[in-house]
């Protein structure tokens, strides 16, 4: 069987084809045209880049292994967590989509607060239910002409097989699905219910990778596809790059080191906490425990240009493998803005990055180092929830490939540091779509 992963990212997509041993046959990536809009995406964009990235795909897999789309039995699609857009029956968006970090919605979020229960990850501004609730309240559309609340991937899906209305437990929770009960919460209808949003435009949820129909037969010639190619209910992007980091055991953690920093450990039991941005979603019969920080790479390029960051990092490299690396331990707190999700969930917190060192590469190193304090930090504090600890950690993101960074990292958890199987989302979603045979 081959399989197709889609990925889709804040500023592009990426798609991979795999086969059973889940060796890469091919891949192809496309940007995504900029937009001075904020935080918000037109969905047309995303449709369009796809288009691009699949036809690039079959020229590739044509090239590297004389085979056609029409030879891959499975798609499934990834996209940002919380990223929501409205639509109407047909599918068509009824206005931008609010991506994952939009922070708009403070108005919502408190409304959210009044209602919802502690274990939902429905809670803050950046949820996928506080921008439903504010696109409703600011968008110049009625209740008649919006269907439909979906996620990236589920939109895309939707699309591919011509119906609308299917999300996944990993997509769906944080618009407030209960993982644990498999359903649309009491709590939740309640509050639509009251604010006039009609229930029926929350989308009925499948487990990742359930298969959800196939291929409308339109998409299908307009592609390349077989026309029996069966579309999979897919994920988040980070549970796709957990899924091809190869972590499968309660203790196994991931740590994703992008733009910002993402920390999951594998838990036998859900856990939840407001507090300090702790959510669960399933993986599998386990679960995904863990929260998003606002720090990472996009602090490094404020202070940095690639140049220098890959002579720093090399630098670096040489005096450890020298053994004259030693830590500044300065108590770094690297943001690029005020206000924090977790481990600690402030919307106020202010980025600690002083003292400046006099030299440039030691600024570096502090905040590699705060930036890997702060990862041991959530690892702690899942600790404190009840989470195991890590028994060893595995490195997404394009953070993954500093050997520095991993070295320090290493020595502040105290546990092996090591690099994903796969380094991909997409191909955490090929892999996903194999899983129901």
């Amino acid at each position: 069987m081959y399989s197709l992963g889609v990925d889709i990212g804040t500023s592009g997509i990426r798609a991979v084809i795999l086969d059973e041993q889940h060796t890469i046959l091919a891949q192809s990536l496309s940007a995504m045209p900029s937009r001075d809009t904020g935080y918000a995406q037109n969905p047309v964009d995303w449709w369009n880049t796809f288009e691009q990235v699949i036809f690039q795909l079959a020229k590739e897999f044509q090239q590297k292994k004389k085979l056609k789309l029409n030879s891959v039995s499975r798609l499934a699609i990834d996209g940002t967590s919380g990223t929501v857009l409205l639509t109407d029956k047909a599918g068509m968006p009824c206005s931008d989509a609010l991506m994952y970090n939009d922070p708009r919605a403070v108005l919502q979020a408190q409304l959210i607060k009044t209602h919802a229960p502690e274990n939902t990850a429905a809670i803050g501004a950046t949820s996928g239910l506080a921008k439903l609730l504010w696109l409703f309240k600011n968008g110049q559309y009625t209740n008649t002409q919006c269907q439909y609340a979906l996620n990236q991937s589920d939109w895309i899906s939707g699309k591919l097989m011509g119906k609308f209305g299917f999300s996944d437990h990993n997509n769906a929770l944080k618009m407030g699905y209960d993982a644990q009960n498999h359903c649309w919460p009491d709590w939740l209808t309640t509050l639509l219910d009251e604010q006039q949003i009609p229930t029926a435009i929350l989308p009925e949820v499948f487990s990742p990778g359930h298969i959800l129909g196939t291929i409308n037969s339109s998409m299908a010639r307009h592609f390349g596809f077989a026309p029996n190619l069966q579309i999979c209910a897919g994920t988040t992007d980070s549970t796709a790059a957990i899924i091809a980091s190869g972590a499968r055991k309660p203790g196994e953690a991931i740590t994703s080191l992008g733009s910002t920093l993402v920390m999951k450990v594998i838990s036998e039991q859900p856990i939840f906490d407001q507090q300090s941005g702790v959510y669960s979603q399933p993986y599998g019969d386990l679960w995904l425990v863990g929260g998003s920080s606002n720090s990472g790479g996009e602090v490094l390029k404020q202070y940095f240009s690639l140049q220098e960051l890959s002579q720093f990092t090399e630098l670096l490299n040489i005096s450890i493998a020298q053994k004259q690396f030693s830590m500044l331990n300065l108590d770094y707190y690297p943001l690029s803005s005020p206000g924090e999700r977790f481990p600690i969930q402030d919307s106020n917190f202010l980025p600690r990055l002083t003292p400046k060192p006099e030299q440039d590469i030691q600024f570096f190193q502090a905040l590699l180092e705060g930036m890997a304090d702060i990862e041991k930090l959530a690892y702690q504090r899942l600790l404190e929830l009840g989470a195991p600890y890590p028994k060893l950690v595995k490195s997404i993101g394009g953070g993954s490939f500093n050997t520095a960074w991993s070295y320090i990292r290493e020595q502040k958890l105290g546990v092996p540091v090591l690099l994903a199987d796969q380094e991909q989302a997409a191909a955490g979603s090929a892999i996903l779509a194999q899983t129901n045979n």
